[in-house]
């Protein structure tokens, strides 16, 4: 049994992670840090757990830690949590800059830990299956991925999320294209990007292979526009990315399988582990500077 500290007390935190950690026979869900002291209080009743005043002290008493927050705070805290000897169970992105990116990944490698970034799509058989037969079947000439939501409407969880407001599309829905994009085609060598209406980010990928992409991304699309197109293109014809049929509880299950296998087999090398989520946050950040300044960027 792996003991679980919670950080977060969002949407996300209570109505998947924590009720994931909750519900899973091998992982026992100790207690609940959040910046709310009500919230966590609240969320840890909710789930059978102890809340926690301060971060350390709940590192103190876990195993592992799973983290809901945004990113450029989940980065300081997952460092933190690694310095403290505690396996990683993170969100996408892993942080905001690369810099805060390279901190995580160094820490976790120093002192030897199991990390896994929960992107979703990544823990869909489905999609599992799908990357393994396009890599076998390559190469691919490119891939489109166009993915417009509108979480900004009345009613939504994540409305009234300053970072996603801040930061848009590209670092929200981005992160999830690009797990499936990177081990498909490979490291991408340059990045151009331009901003379109309603906060749309249009990014063209040129990957070392050769094979070139766009991604279309935002989370302000009319609610008569949302879609989630992703097809690669090549040799053999179309190849559609599938939907997967695990909702996102069952799917942060599987992420906790992997973490705690990990970590039983002392193994730091998951492919959804900090170091590959490091370098999603590279290529993210080139495509910010590439909008922001007009030039063509490298990751």
């Amino acid at each position: 049994m792996m003991k679980f500290g919670l950080l977060g007390t969002g949407y996300w935190a209570a109505e998947t992670q924590g009720r994931a950690l909750a519900a899973h026979p091998e992982a026992d869900l100790v207690g609940v840090w959040g910046r709310s002291a009500e919230k966590a209080g609240a969320l840890a009743a909710r789930y059978g757990a102890r809340a926690y005043d301060r971060p350390e002290a709940l590192f103190e008493d876990v195993d592992a830690v799973a983290i809901a927050l945004p990113p450029d705070v989940q980065a300081d805290l997952a460092a933190r949590a690694a310095e403290a000897g505690r396996h990683l169970l993170l969100d996408k992105p892993v942080a905001l800059t690369v810099e805060a990116a390279d901190r995580v990944v160094a820490a976790t490698e120093r002192n030897g830990l199991a990390s896994v970034v929960f992107f979703t799509r990544r823990f869909q058989p489905a999609v599992e299956a799908f990357i393994a037969d396009c890599v076998a079947n390559g190469p691919w000439d490119g891939v489109s991925a166009n993915q417009f939501a509108a979480i900004f409407q009345p009613g939504n969880p994540y409305a009234e999320s300053p970072w996603r407001r801040h930061k848009g599309g590209l670092w929200d829905i981005g992160p999830h294209a690009l797990a499936v994009i990177l081990p498909i085609l490979g490291p991408v060598a340059e990045v151009c990007a331009v901003r379109g209406p309603r906060d749309t980010t249009h990014v063209l990928l040129r990957h070392a292979s050769g094979a070139a992409g766009t991604m279309s991304l935002t989370l302000d699309a009319p609610p008569a526009a949302t879609e989630r197109e992703f097809v690669f293109f090549g040799e053999r014809g179309l190849a559609r990315v599938p939907a997967g049929d695990r909702t996102s509880v069952a799917a942060f299950g599987a992420a906790i399988d992997a973490l705690i296998a990990d970590a039983a087999a002392r193994r730091t090398d998951h492919p959804c582990g900090v170091r590959f989520g490091r370098e999603v946050v590279a290529v993210l950040a080139a495509a910010e500077r590439s909008r922001d300044s007009g030039r063509v960027e490298r990751p």
